[in-house]
């Protein structure tokens, strides 16, 4: 935006608000106590502004009509870190820019997004909003009027100037099998197309709907149409670096870009392998149904009126998946697993669950805990999502084998209809990390009369722990040739990803666990036997045997002469 075009603007019609600002102005109310001063800050602003419908924030121009610019100094320097304050502080992304007049003056211009939908945006507890110069509290009926906004399904509505011929016939088969063989009826795959899409809700009054073009619409449609629905997979080597190695552009119809999607990610599949006592089984680092659930819950969930795409980024040891708009309405970070979500687009969810592609809605995050915990992971970490877009990062190595042992002996124990559910195995999962009060008293008491877990310490400070089954397996193979298989694991892994290891590599990826010294002793133990030592100084690093190790029956064999 032009200082000119500035000078345009009112306030109130053009949502912008004019500071001068000249040599300073309080970031978050400043030095006042009183609550009615302290708002009077470029955080009160931008809140207002936000729960207003977004704007701009102008300093170093005056509020009267002409809008003279007076020049500001507000920030200098600092834009970046503004900007990553207010992320920070109330989880939206501002853009911050400075504008200079013909003499020099300064100008700061803060954009400012709208709040989400159904949400408001409070500073220090309290929603605001302008009354000419001052900012006041939102009333009871105006956070109420918020609180109830319903966010309106974008696939349902009509997709202008789409039609039959614009459809995959291929997806169309797809969704016609899907929906036949979930349903139990054969019947529906002699429908007609047209017939296909009116019984599904695919057409309103003969026009085809957005749901129709992101499941079954041909690549030229999509890009005509709806190009953000596009997928971009980003494959890179390591976590450190800002480019991709390697780029995969989808776009096509879901019922065939799913399969698509998963056979690149799985092209760079590996498996952890567990080797439990009695327990042999291989689990890939990406399991198939928790990516498959994560991809379609992003495509499904995302939001249609922000214009960027779906982006999947794969490391060897992980897969984040990112997608516009925040939780659907009523979803926290806190509440995902239980509570029941309301879906910003209904009909394609609807679609997406009766082919069976999908769990019931609300249920798909549930399978993603599931699985990936069971399989001894870490857990699907959803912290940097914000208001904006969620970020799913899934974590595909093993890092308790034991644990996976654990959960796969307890499986094959029980009937279909008494295997450990969600909640169960996350109540399993913290038990194992030691955090036994906070998992439901009632799952704690099944769980005990069951025998997975026991009960340790005195009546009024009863704590629990995993069945003595669990120690057993990670006690049977917890060493090879002397040292613990866990330490092993996590020297081989580094060692296979970084071509000249450093000790601090190795120190970093042990965490807590060892300390520095530890790690020394460890490193240099094993030099000679599994790792060759090279260079001297702040220069010195490590590498593999001559020969290649690929895993730890690799190592095994080495220093167990297997």
């Amino acid at each position: 935006m032009k200082i000119k075009e500035l000078q345009q603007l009112k306030e109130s019609e053009d949502k912008v608000e004019f500071k001068e600002a000249k040599t300073n102005f309080p970031w978050n109310g400043g030095s006042h106590t009183k609550q009615k001063d302290r708002r009077k800050c470029f955080l009160g602003y931008v809140v207002a502004l936000s729960n207003e419908g977004g704007g701009h924030l102008v300093f170093g121009m005056t509020d009267d009509a002409k809008h003279a610019i007076v020049g500001s100094d507000f920030a200098k320097g600092k834009i970046g870190a503004l900007e990553d304050a207010v992320y920070e502080e109330l989880g939206i992304r501002v853009h911050i820019e400075e504008l200079f007049d013909e003499v020099g003056l300064r100008v700061v211009v803060t954009t400012i997004p709208a709040r989400p939908l159904g949400r408001t945006l409070k500073f220090e507890g309290v929603p605001l909003m302008r009354t000419g110069d001052s900012l006041r509290n939102m009333t009871d009926e105006e956070v109420f009027k918020i609180l109830s906004e319903q966010e309106p399904d974008f696939s349902a509505k009509i997709c202008p100037g789409l039609s039959l011929s614009d459809l995959d016939e291929r997806a169309v088969n797809l969704l016609k099998e899907k929906y036949a063989r979930k349903q139990n009826n054969p019947a529906f795959l002699k429908l007609t197309v047209q017939q296909t899409l009116t019984d599904l809700s695919l057409t309103q009054e003969d026009s085809l709907t957005y749901a129709a073009l992101i499941l079954l619409g041909n690549e030229k449609a999509l890009q005509k149409h709806l190009p953000n629905a596009q997928v971009n997979i980003e494959y890179r080597e390591t976590h450190g670096q800002t480019h991709f190695d390697k780029r995969e552009v989808i776009l096509k119809p879901l019922f065939i870009a799913i399969d698509d999607i998963w056979t690149y990610l799985n092209g760079r599949n590996k498996d952890n392998k567990i080797s439990e006592g009695p327990y042999k089984f291989d689990l890939p680092y990406f399991n198939e149904e928790v990516i498959r659930e994560a991809v379609l819950n992003a495509i499904a969930h995302r939001d249609y009126s922000i214009n960027s795409e779906t982006v999947i980024k794969q490391f060897p040891d992980s897969i984040a998946i990112i997608n516009a708009g925040g939780f659907p309405k009523g979803v926290t970070k806190e509440n995902l697993i239980s509570v029941n979500s309301v879906p910003r687009s209904r009909l394609l969810t609807d679609i997406l669950e009766k082919t069976g592609l999908v769990e019931r809605s609300g249920q798909g995050v549930d399978k993603i805990f599931r699985i990936t915990l069971s399989e001894g992971k870490p857990e699907p970490d959803y912290s940097k999502t914000d208001f904006f877009q969620v970020e799913l990062h899934i974590n595909g190595e093993v890092e308790d084998k034991a644990f996976a042992a654990f959960i796969n002996g307890e499986q094959e124990k029980r009937d279909d209809d008494n295997k450990l559910g969600t909640f169960e195995i996350i109540g399993l999962h913290h038990i194992k990390e030691g955090k036994s009060d906070i998992v439901d008293p009632g799952i704690l008491d099944s769980l005990e009369k069951e025998g997975t877990i026991k009960r340790v310490g005195g009546t009024a400070s009863a704590k629990y722990v995993l069945a003595d089954e669990y120690f057993a397996l990670k006690n049977e193979v917890g060493e090879i040739g002397g040292f613990r298989t866990i330490d092993l694991e996590r020297i081989l892994y580094v060692a296979h990803r970084k071509e000249k290891a450093k000790m601090r590599d190795f120190i970093e990826n042990f965490k807590e666990d060892l300390n520095r010294d530890q790690v020394r002793y460890l490193i240099e133990k094993l030099v000679g036997r599994i790792l060759i030592k090279k260079g001297t100084g702040s220069g010195t690093y490590y590498i593999l045997i001559d020969g290649g190790i690929k895993d730890i029956d690799d190592v095994k064999a080495i220093l167990e002469g297997v």
